[in-house]
Parts: C-alpha cells; structure tokens; sequence
C-alpha cells in the first residue's frame, strides 16, 4: 500500500497544482499546456528546455507570440505534447498558451482575440479517395 501511494505522490509533483491549465489542437497534435504564475519565462516541453525540443527558431517565435501581445513573460510554462509532427505541435501550444492566459485574466482576450490566436485552426489532411493516386492526384494516364 506505501508503495503505491509514493507512486501517487511522484505522478502528482511532475504536474504542478491550482495553476493554469487549457489544452491545444492542431492537425494531428494535441497539446496540454500548464502555466505558473511569478515564473521567469521558462518554457519546458515534454521535459526538455524549448531550445532542446525545437531547433527551428519559427517555432520558438511562433510559441512566444501570445506573451509577447500581452507584454508579459512572467509566467514558466509546462508543455506536454504529442502526436502530429513540429510544426502541427508548436502551433497546438501556441493555442493552449492563448487559453491558458484567456483563464488566468479575462481583459487579454481581447488582444489575443483580434491577433487570432484563440481559434482552432481546423484544417486537416484530405483523406486519400480509391481509384486514386493521392486525395486529388489521379493515376497518370496513356493514351496508348
């Protein structure tokens, strides 16, 4: 019984509590994002530094965008992602960021809502059609 609630209390400690939560979507990705309040601006994604996880500097841009319209960094961020590839994740915790701080204060919406950052971006990969190459593409044709 003492075993397994020491591994209770282990799973608890990795997420933080009574903080902000919200959760992202894009593509395939599906992000969940915690956010600290009085942070330094520290953003660890699956437990690994931002610079570790992304090494396209677009992407570290395109995460940092909704802190930058409110002009407030304070806050470290929690990021647990998965599916999809890397551009489909940044833009999944782009979008959870943006819910996150919509949560912890109501005025941001309005800015963030004019950028565009509070909307799902819903387009997803055409689904391949028989008799097909490709969703479109057909198969090349002979005349001979």
């Amino acid at each position: 019984m003492a075993e397994i609630n020491q591994e209770v209390e282990k799973k608890s400690e990795e997420k933080p509590k009574n903080n902000l939560y919200a959760t992202g979507k894009r593509k395939n990705s599906v992000a969940r994002v915690w956010l600290v309040p009085n942070g330094k601006g520290e953003i660890k994604i699956n437990k690994k530094p931002i610079n570790e996880y992304f090494s396209r500097s677009l992407l570290h841009m395109l995460i940092k965008k909704p802190f930058e319209i409110i002009n407030n960094n304070n806050f470290n961020v929690i990021v647990s992602v998965k599916g999809g590839g890397l551009s489909g994740q940044a833009n999944a915790i782009k979008l959870a960021i943006s819910k996150a701080l919509v949560n912890f204060d109501q005025k941001f919406r309005v800015d963030l809502k004019k950028k565009g950052l509070l909307t799902r971006d819903s387009r997803v990969v055409e689904r391949k059609k028989y008799g097909r190459r490709k969703a479109r593409r057909s198969f090349q044709f002979s005349k001979r």
